[in-house]
């Protein structure tokens, strides 16, 4: 039997939907929502705004403060949907570890589409050129960590529902 979760990371690439998807998804569990962007430290933001790609050394403080928030939502009783890119899999475990109740959904979708989905969006820090970096680093979830995988061709709404349905006990 499967519990429901008390966080759920929603995981992919950057332009893959996960603000989107996530924000959806809090609203309808009416869940409190964080994006995973409001944790970085300034350096990290000016560096990706640059077209820079953040080593594994940048990214710690920043997965740091993500899995101290998870555990300050645990610890009060409540409950939550957290995006953010969660990469490679030693990043989801600083995100998961010795966390049962948080749950991956990983949004898969393949780089053409993202890229166009990025080329067409507003004011947001990462730039395109970035987005090779992020498939290279990209290391899908494996079965043992148990996501749910979604593909993003699907419309947000629809993507929202195949989670639901998944995260039901």
């Amino acid at each position: 039997m499967t519990m429901t979760p008390a966080i759920v990371i929603v995981m992919g690439v950057s332009g893959s939907g996960k603000t989107t998807v996530g924000t959806l998804l809090a609203a309808r569990l009416k869940w409190d929502y964080e994006d995973a962007d409001g944790f970085h430290p300034a350096a990290n933001i000016e560096r990706m705004q640059k077209g820079v790609a953040l080593t594994d050394e940048d990214r710690m403080p920043w997965l740091r403060a993500i899995a101290a928030w998870i555990d300050r939502t645990r610890e009060a009783g409540g409950h939550g949907v957290v995006s953010c890119s969660a990469l490679k899999r030693r990043y989801r475990e600083i995100l998961t570890a010795n966390r049962p109740d948080v749950r991956l959904v990983y949004l898969k979708g393949d780089e053409a589409l993202i890229a166009g989905r990025m080329a067409a969006r507003r004011g947001h820090f990462m730039p395109s050129s970035l987005l090779r970096s992020q498939f290279d680093a990209l290391e899908e979830p494996a079965a043992d960590e148990n996501p749910i995988t979604v593909p993003i061709e699907l419309p947000p709404h629809e993507i929202v529902a195949r989670i639901l349905a998944e995260l039901k006990p």
